[in-house]
């Protein structure tokens, strides 16, 4: 090989190489995270972010270092305060909604609970030999 000015060897220069694949897919985390706090489930996200399942969960795995499970549950909690919110805020002005929210939230129920300690009482058999008392007995029909 030919030496240049600076008196080093010349070498070719390698073209770059091609990445082989396919071009990741950019997922936008805003959309993904708003999704999970409204509740959306994991079939539905993907349709709205036009990618599989299996990319979800790689790129949750990836992005956030941990399954879309845990991400999901982690993401969906500011939905689920914002929704409270609402609901507290509503419950002010409308019965049935402060009706469904202390059941659901406060464990309030409509019936009271039957105490699973008491005994239940034991049945009482009771047997009864009827015969017909129509006709008086007579000596001559038991011979």
């Amino acid at each position: 090989m030919a030496k240049g000015k600076t008196g080093k060897k010349k070498t070719k220069k390698e073209p770059a190489k091609k990445k082989m694949g396919r071009p990741p897919i950019e997922i936008d985390n805003k959309m993904f995270e708003s999704l999970c706090s409204i509740q959306c489930s994991k079939k539905e996200i993907c349709q709205v972010m036009n990618v599989k399942k299996r990319t979800l969960e790689r790129w949750c795995k990836k992005t956030y270092d941990q399954t879309f499970v845990a991400v999901f549950d982690e993401k969906r909690v500011a939905g689920v305060v914002s929704l409270r919110r609402s609901g507290f805020t509503l419950a002010k002005t409308n019965a049935a909604v402060w009706i469904f929210m202390a059941k659901n939230l406060l464990g309030m129920k409509d019936k009271p609970e039957e105490d699973q300690d008491a005994v239940e009482p034991t049945p009482v058999i009771v047997n009864i030999n009827v015969q017909d008392c129509s006709k008086p007995k007579d000596k001559a029909d038991e011979a």
